[in-house]
């Protein structure tokens, strides 16, 4: 893959969309006023291809965010070396603003799991992803962030409650929050904690990005779908983090059950306005 001159286009504060398949053509002739876009970096990993192609005429015209989902920086043991290679000459084509990845594994030894596994919340499973975190950095040669994920399970081994096994590993590795407020509420419901008090702990300064999502009621608790509109509950918990970290990028994130374009547009503008009104309330 060559690298195209693109110029830097820095993530602005306001709300963008996930691009996805569906929508290459309607946004390339209609070129929407989204503010931002964000791929999966995976999807991009080919030679050549239709994909590519879409995507080397969308970026022309908006900022662009790199979101990885298998690069697996809680497995034990090293990181995958060609997938951290594809990720970098992803990341040199397209020159994005932002480049964001999981806390989570997904990888054991060559078993590959097709999900965003969680990990225990202890002080080994920290040295773990913070040590590859850095590592990956150093790789990259710029700082990530990293994002909160959902789970349905809890480990009787953790030591600590989720956000704080989420600010130490961000202060060990340096790097940035991505804060998926979605994942949050899932996880407060699944785990019966408060979804406030988990703000509360986070460190606010380290986040650059925020995600927002719809997920699915069961019988046994949500399951992190994104397969829905934003539901109130989270519109609500989004407003308290604005009041707390202040206006952040904010992404609609729509993944199953791909509505058509005009829907997610909706969504990017209503969290547009809740940023509208948090900057007007606190200037």
């Amino acid at each position: 893959m060559p690298t195209a001159p693109y110029r830097a286009m820095p993530i602005p504060v306001a709300a963008g969309i996930g691009l996805r398949s569906p929508h290459y053509r309607e946004i390339t002739e209609t070129r929407p006023p989204v503010s931002w876009l964000e791929v999966h970096a995976e999807n991009f990993f080919g030679e050549g291809g239709p994909d590519i192609a879409w995507l080397d005429q969308i970026r022309q015209h908006y900022p662009l965010s790199i979101h990885g989902v298998g690069l697996s920086l809680g497995s034990t043991g090293p990181l995958d070396m060609k997938h951290l290679q594809k990720l970098f000459q992803v990341i040199n084509h397209y020159n994005p603003g932002l480049v964001s990845e999981h806390l989570s594994f997904s990888r054991a030894h060559k078993t590959h799991a097709n999900d965003l596994l969680p990990l225990p919340y202890t002080q080994e499973a920290i040295y773990t992803i913070a040590t590859h975190i850095i590592e990956t950095q150093s790789a990259l040669g710029r700082r990530i962030l990293v994002e909160n994920v959902s789970s349905y399970l809890e480990f009787p081994i953790s030591t600590m409650p989720e956000w704080a096994f989420v600010g130490e590993v961000i202060e060990a590795a340096d790097c940035h929050l991505l804060l998926d407020v979605n994942n949050l509420y899932v996880n407060s419901v699944n785990h019966h904690f408060d979804a406030t008090t988990y703000l509360e702990h986070l460190p606010m300064n380290r986040i650059r990005e925020i995600h927002l999502a719809g997920h699915t009621q069961t019988s046994t608790g949500l399951i992190d779908t994104h397969s829905d509109k934003v539901c109130n509950e989270v519109w609500e918990l989004y407003a308290k983090t604005l009041d707390l970290a202040g206006n952040h990028p904010t992404l609609i994130e729509w993944d199953a059950d791909i509505p058509p374009l005009s829907v997610l547009l909706s969504e990017a503008s209503k969290a547009g306005t809740c940023l509208e009104k948090h900057h007007a309330i606190t200037r």
